[in-house]
């Protein structure tokens, strides 16, 4: 099973050419979970609210935010899904293109999981394709576990 089948299945990952603003971004970036049940719409609504309450903390590297709530809150189903923005998003002054949900039950099962997705974000030639927003690209990436040749 590669990360894309178990963690991030390619229909959880979206591609787009630009998005209104950063509140409309995390909605977008957490609707396929919302779709499947995975979350709840009150778990979209913490994301926002903390991001407003402690400002763009999640913004973790350049044009990457981590988005999250508190585990549990919200969550059926620990999963992540990714959304790319091609035109970058003002997240209170922080320029952002890549929204990845992390949707936890709890405050350790999903860490091995993240583990494995950060290990493909940390390279610098997978996160110059996932910038790019090629989305068979991302899914390859994902589907390889980040060992594109």
């Amino acid at each position: 099973m590669s990360l894309v089948d178990t963690v991030l299945p390619s229909d959880q990952i979206q591609v787009v050419e630009a998005i209104d603003d950063w509140q409309q971004a995390v909605k977008q970036a957490g609707e396929p979970l919302l779709q499947r049940d995975y979350i709840t719409q009150k778990y979209i609504q913490s994301m926002i609210d903390s991001v407003q309450e402690h400002g763009p903390y999640m913004v973790i590297a350049d044009y990457f935010a981590l988005l999250h709530a508190r585990p549990g809150e919200g969550v059926n189903q620990q999963s992540m899904s990714l959304l790319v923005v091609k035109e970058p998003v003002d997240m209170l002054d922080k320029p952002v293109k890549i929204f990845l949900v992390l949707a936890a039950k709890d405050s350790q099962s999903h860490l091995e999981s993240l583990q494995s997705i950060m290990t493909i974000f940390m390279d610098t030639k997978n996160y110059q394709i996932i910038l790019e927003g090629n989305k068979p690209e991302i899914v390859e990436l994902f589907n390889e576990g980040g060992n594109k040749k």
